[in-house]
């Protein structure tokens, strides 16, 4: 996913990693049915949360939204899947 560098337009990307992104949001959309911006915004505060009580990779990040079954199985739910890889923990982590 995207970083917040890359979201502010800070960090140069080349027009595959564009282009893969833009795929990426795509079809999280289609399989969650919500907005590619409403994901970023949950991303976006996610890592600010986060990042009070650790260094993350925001360039390994990865958060999406996809559906999976239920504990009953009788019905499909969205469920949020984060890999967040920590640099490390900060002071008031501890």
């Amino acid at each position: 996913m995207m970083d917040l560098l890359k979201l502010l337009g800070l960090k140069k990307q080349s027009s595959k990693d564009v282009a893969k992104e833009r795929l990426k949001l795509v079809l999280i959309h289609d399989r969650s049915n919500v907005s590619p911006q409403f994901l970023e915004m949950v991303k976006s505060e996610i890592i600010k949360v986060i990042q009070n009580y650790m260094e993350i990779d925001e360039d390994s990040l990865d958060i999406q939204l996809t559906k999976t079954n239920s504990e009953d199985g009788e019905r499909v739910v969205p469920a949020l899947v984060a890999n967040i890889p920590i640099k490390g923990m900060k002071n008031a982590g501890r």
